[in-house]
């Protein structure tokens, strides 16, 4: 029976130094290294993915962009979001890169159901996302991977209780005029460090029921 993830709490640390680790732990692990999840906090900033198009990023201002090689087009990351990167070996899991995605969606929504919110993946859009009273669809967690060596990196980002006007320089995951919250703005009163434990924890429920 494989081991459950090691979890690891990084705090908060900026986008790049974090990426080059990832990448660093995907490329020297061995048959038997452990899986890990490693939760971290951001400081601002704006990352695209392998197909980002430019014309998603609106105003950046000062805050710096990252173009990265994960999935997915543009997205935001700061204070108060939490984001978690599945450091898994898919291979000796017997799973894929959809099975993974869909791990990592449906663990918000287990997540955002213990506080009976009703929330969703879109298959045509990956993602979480919830219905706001008057306000309509939001999204609320952004997920974009990266499969190395049969192994993955990068995550999924769910926002806490964060300052959300950033998403309004940029088109949110490639969407113009996609609205997105948190769960501040849902009434789930969780710090970052709480919401991420129990999101791996959901995550590792997931993950192990696919073994």
């Amino acid at each position: 029976m494989v081991k459950q993830p090691l979890l690891r709490h990084l705090g908060l640390r900026d986008y790049i130094p974090v990426w080059e680790a990832m990448r660093a732990f995907t490329d020297e692990r061995g048959s038997d290294t452990r899986d890990e999840f490693w939760l971290v906090e951001h400081p601002s900033v704006f990352t695209q993915g392998l197909n980002a198009k430019p014309e998603h990023l609106l105003d950046t201002g000062a805050i710096p962009v990252v173009k990265t090689d994960r999935g997915g087009q543009v997205t935001y990351h700061g204070p108060g979001q939490v984001v978690l990167y599945p450091l898994i070996d898919l291979r000796r899991l017997g799973i894929g890169v959809r099975h993974l995605v869909s791990a990592l969606e449906q663990s918000v929504v287990d997540l955002l159901a213990d506080f009976e919110v009703n929330a969703y993946p879109r298959r045509d859009a990956p993602g979480v996302y919830v219905e706001l009273p008057g306000r309509g669809e939001a999204k609320i967690a952004s997920v974009g991977l990266r499969v190395r060596r049969g192994c993955s990196y990068h995550g999924i980002a769910l926002n806490v209780a964060m300052e959300m006007t950033p998403f309004q320089r940029i088109n949110p995951c490639g969407h113009a005029g996609l609205a997105v919250t948190q769960l501040k703005e849902l009434g789930i009163d969780l710090d970052v460090k709480t919401a991420g434990e129990r999101l791996a924890a959901r995550l590792t429920e997931r993950v192990a029921s696919s073994e």
